[in-house]
């Protein structure tokens, strides 16, 4: 898409086993609005409501990722409109992404600033272009970022990225992307797309059961919070499933197994 595509809300589209949420503000690098997180909020619940949806792809239209939330609505919020409790909107629609059954992937198209930075934290794989800078201007803004933000900074980056990232609010280059493990790869730009479609089509041909049990237990555990017992029912329901002995099957008969989530 070009530039000069008319800005919309997040643009969701779903074709064999795969959902792609883009956003599509070009000209405002992506920002995302206030009424976007409820798109996003509604596109997850019938991403894990359906189960042929395998893998999800977040990318953005144009030449940025995303520029994060509008600081304009920040400039609008009044106090009574957040509820601290729970960390607000945003928090609520990063957490749910991050809780999605199904992989998800960042395609990185570009740049990824603010409030974006945590969203493609949250995706579990992250593949970015060559040029491409991630900035955190938090510190910049006057603002303390939300408790499961600062969570997934520090649990996935460590504890010196994280200040750097934060404290400094200075924008970063691909090779430290990569350095501190941000980005898993980073490729040219005219070659994101097949090497998106390319991870897309490993993790949709894995099982979806086990699958999601590994994820949520992977993300449990980078969290210091891993339910044994929720685990060991899912390992249970795993050893016992249809995909498990389609599996053992096609080692036998030298053959790529098919899986069906059962």
């Amino acid at each position: 898409m070009s530039d000069s595509t008319e800005a919309t809300a997040p643009v969701v589209t779903i074709e064999n086993g795969r959902a792609t949420i883009r956003f599509n503000r070009a000209r405002q690098h992506n920002r995302i609005e206030p009424n976007d997180l409820a798109v996003l909020r509604e596109t997850f619940e019938r991403i894990d409501a359906d189960p042929t949806i395998r893998v999800v792809v977040l990318t953005g239209t144009g030449k940025s990722f995303s520029s994060g939330y509008h600081i304009g609505a920040l400039v609008e919020r009044r106090p009574e409109t957040e509820n601290e409790a729970d960390g607000g909107a945003f928090e609520r629609t990063v957490d749910r992404l991050e809780a999605l059954r199904v992989p998800t992937i960042a395609a990185l198209n570009g740049s990824v600033y603010g409030g974006a930075t945590d969203l493609a934290l949250a995706c579990d794989f992250r593949i970015g272009v060559d040029g491409m800078r991630m900035h955190m201007p938090a510190a910049r803004l006057g603002i303390i970022y939300y408790p499961s933000g600062i969570e997934r900074y520090v649990s996935r980056l460590g504890i010196a990225a994280a200040k750097k990232l934060f404290l400094t609010a200075q924008p970063i280059d691909t090779a430290e992307l990569l350095r501190i493990g941000y980005l898993d790869e980073a490729v040219p730009s005219e070659e994101l797309p097949v090497r998106v479609d390319a991870l897309a089509a490993v993790l949709a041909a894995s099982a979806p059961l086990a699958v999601a049990g590994l994820k949520r237990a992977i993300n449990e555990t980078a969290a210091g919070q891993l339910d044994r017992a929720a685990l060991n029912a899912d390992r249970a329901k795993c050893g016992a499933s249809e995909d498990h002995a389609e599996a053992l099957n096609a080692w036998r008969e030298k053959r790529a197994p098919v899986f069906r989530g059962r």
